[in-house]
């Protein structure tokens, strides 16, 4: 996030099972406009998310093992779905918090709401927020792009 009293930025980092960076000082400004405090218990999912991440990590693993292309398109739908679900997971807290509003908030705008971007540049109030992944999102977009790249040339190479 970026505003005039914050030119160098403000950061939150979301992990498999914490949050870093400024979010004392991004859940104190929210709070001004109603938002909840931004903690690491609000977040059921860093409860599982190792263990998700694991499973996931092991189908690749067996998909390696048993080299067959049906155990590749399971991996690559693995992902997928994993990818999709985390969107939406992350979409669905998102308007969650950027909706349900402290009626009590010591600024209020009718008719406005807070949702952070999903992907990419919103601008909220003063506030140009930013959202997108970092290593760990790069990752499974690489492995994803890396598993889709596998199949095509698995089909092309049969069909000669």
């Amino acid at each position: 996030m970026w505003a005039p009293q914050y030119p160098e930025g403000l950061e939150m980092k979301i992990w498999i099972s914490t949050l870093t960076g400024d979010v004392r000082t991004i859940s104190a400004l929210n709070h001004y406009i109603g938002m909840k405090t931004i903690e690491v218990s609000m977040f059921p999912e860093f409860k599982y998310m190792i263990y998700l991440v694991g499973v996931i990590i092991g189908i690749g693993v067996l998909a390696a093992v048993i080299n067959k292309r049906w155990m590749l398109m399971i991996y690559l739908s693995t992902i997928l779905l994993a990818g999709t679900g985390a969107l939406i997971d992350f979409y669905l807290w998102g308007y969650d918090y950027g909706h349900n509003l402290n009626p009590e908030a010591p600024i209020k705008i009718e008719g406005m709401s807070y949702q952070p971007p999903l992907i990419g540049t919103k601008v909220l109030l003063n506030f140009t927020a930013f959202s997108g992944p970092d290593i760990g999102g790069w990752i499974f977009i690489a492995v994803g792009g890396l598993l889709f790249a596998l199949l095509i040339y698995e089909w092309k190479a049969k069909k000669i």
